[in-house]
């Protein structure tokens, strides 16, 4: 029987499967890390505030990398290249989703309206990357070798989702309220299609990697694809609710080393 435990344990237990997954996760944290720290660079004056928290929000993305980059040498392999069609920051920001890496790489000051759109389009990825690392959590968070990495990233994860909410709370309040919404409900419709798509190319390769028959590909592929149209008909309403978070000041702190990891 098909399950997320079942499918994971195959996963973590082929050094190629294994290699893939951490390449692709580590990519994607580095590439977060990246944004959030030319963003704290760039943050208009009137919000100065924000950067230390952005500039905290980079340095666990960063973190993260480091984390998946550290559980492939100890299993004695390297980072492989991550195929194009499974990276997620990249597939979304093709659909204009967030703020552009050529935007980021100018030493222009953002504006108040990026800031806003980079807060929801963080709320919305926030809570995709929570709740799947809740369900790691839920099922691998005793194992010797990726337990101690899922708690510690899985954690992050809430204080990140936390502190959107806190921070869009905010700017809703001083005004941005309708800016706020229209840009997580087409932050939410466009990641939802891309999950789904990132979801059918991830599957591809493991299924190669792994040797899974057609039956069992294929079984994956409408499971895939039952999730994106649950999200599209109404799912993604999770994604843009707004709510006060019960961690306050989530990224108020500095950032925790990533111990044992590095």
């Amino acid at each position: 029987m098909l399950s997320a435990r079942s499918l994971f344990q195959e996963i973590v237990g082929h050094d190629d499967s294994f290699q893939l997954f951490c390449s692709i996760a580590a990519s994607g944290e580095s590439q977060g890390g990246w944004e959030n720290a030319r963003i704290a660079a760039l943050v208009p004056d009137g919000m100065r505030d924000l950067a230390p928290k952005i500039t905290r929000h980079g340095a666990d993305e960063d973190k993260h990398g480091r984390i998946f980059r550290a559980l492939l040498r100890n299993r004695g392999l390297a980072p492989v290249p991550v195929p194009p069609e499974t990276d997620y920051t990249m597939l979304l920001e093709r659909r204009g989703i967030g703020l552009a890496h050529d935007r980021l790489r100018r030493e222009q000051a953002l504006s108040e309206r990026d800031i806003v759109v980079y807060l929801a389009h963080s709320r919305v990825t926030e809570q995709r990357a929570s709740e799947q690392m809740v369900l790691l959590v839920n099922h691998f968070g005793d194992h010797p070798e990726i337990g101690k990495a899922v708690r510690q990233i899985s954690g992050d994860e809430d204080n990140h989702l936390a502190y959107c909410h806190e921070e869009l709370l905010r700017l809703a309040r001083a005004g941005h309220g309708r800016t706020i919404q229209r840009v997580l409900r087409e932050s939410a419709l466009a990641e939802i299609a891309v999950h789904r798509d990132v979801s059918l190319a991830v599957m591809a390769h493991m299924g190669r990697l792994l040797r899974w028959p057609a039956p069992k590909t294929a079984a994956l592929a409408a499971g895939i694809r039952g999730v994106y149209a649950y999200e599209r008909f109404g799912g993604w309403h999770r994604m843009v609710g707004l709510r006060p978070p019960e961690r306050r000041d989530a990224l108020g702190g500095t950032p925790a080393t990533a111990r044992g990891h590095a």
